[in-house]
């Protein structure tokens, strides 16, 4: 296969990484196995122009990119409904939607799967018409990001003491949104701290990611957790992959969904893949089934 490599320096680990003997090992293991690469190392304010070059290059089977979160969601909207295929590097902070599909969580345990991979359809969310890969949130989550947003670090280790900061800020004064859901015929109308609609449902027992990335659904999960004591086992279960019991959640599914906010006199945000965006009063969430390539380890090679 003809792999573009698009590595965003500022992004994730990659920040932190030597990423000229990281692309000469890339050539090294790609090569061994009879495919080719074109690698490209750009800055942060240079990550649209290259992922678009990469998705109309006509010499590329596969668009193979680094960076953050916000780097893997721009690329999956530029490659839906193609015929090229995404292989995602782990080289964010979590890497929820690398470990969705399954690649191994090492940069060059990475690589070594994709040289012996295989390429599969698995879908993707859009909210009001933008691409998401993991989820779209309101509330308590993208309230965290503004604060985290705020603070400075310069490593993987560093942001999540600052997400550890910001969760504590947020679960001290969380914020209160009055909400509808369309959900089918029913309307469910609610005072909420938090909504995160996922692209699938998440799986149990791990990180919150979803175990069938090719499942169809968005998982649609609504806090019910108001006062300090339950949000903090609201976070507790969070963090162990308790969703289904817990009691401070309340879960839906469905192909498609409308969320209106109710009191938009408040300043809201909403976030989509960890990325901070405008909070339309309305805004429509969809599943888009089996709309993206992605390059997966065979399943005897997934971890």
């Amino acid at each position: 296969m003809r792999f573009v490599a698009v590595l965003n320096r500022d992004g994730g680990t990659l920040r932190t990484t030597d990423l000229e003997a990281f692309s000469t090992r890339m050539r090294e293991i790609l090569d061994q196995a009879g495919h080719s690469v074109e690698i490209r190392l750009v800055a942060g304010d240079e990550i649209v122009d290259a992922l678009d070059k990469a998705a109309a290059s006509r010499s590329a089977d596969v668009v193979l990119v680094g960076g953050g979160d916000g780097t893997t969601s721009a690329a999956a909207g530029r490659l839906m409904n193609g015929k090229k295929a995404l292989a995602v590097l782990p080289a964010g902070t979590m890497n929820l939607f690398a470990r969705s599909l399954g690649i191994p969580q090492t940069l060059e345990g990475a690589l070594a799967a994709f040289a012996e991979g295989e390429i599969k359809a698995v879908d993707v969310a859009s909210a009001n018409g933008r691409p998401f890969v993991h989820q779209f949130s309101i509330g308590m989550h993208a309230k965290m990001i503004h604060l985290r947003s705020k603070m400075e670090f310069g490593s993987r280790l560093g942001k999540m003491r600052a997400s550890l900061a910001a969760a504590w800020r947020t679960v001290r004064n969380p914020p209160a949104m009055d909400v509808a859901l369309t959900i089918g015929e029913a309307e469910v109308l609610t005072r909420t701290s938090g909504i995160g609609i996922t692209n699938n449902l998440l799986g149990e027992g791990h990180l919150p990611y979803a175990d069938h990335p090719d499942g169809g659904v968005l998982g649609i999960y609504v806090t019910l957790a108001r006062e300090r004591r339950e949000l903090f086992h609201f976070f507790l279960n969070m963090a162990r992959g308790k969703w289904r019991e817990n009691e401070q959640v309340e879960i839906h599914q469905a192909e498609k969904v409308k969320l209106t906010i109710r009191n938009m006199k408040s300043k809201f945000v909403s976030a989509i893949d960890g990325e901070l965006c405008k909070l339309d009063r309305q805004t429509l969430i969809e599943i888009h089934p089996k709309s993206l390539l992605v390059l997966v380890p065979k399943p005897s090679e997934a971890k």
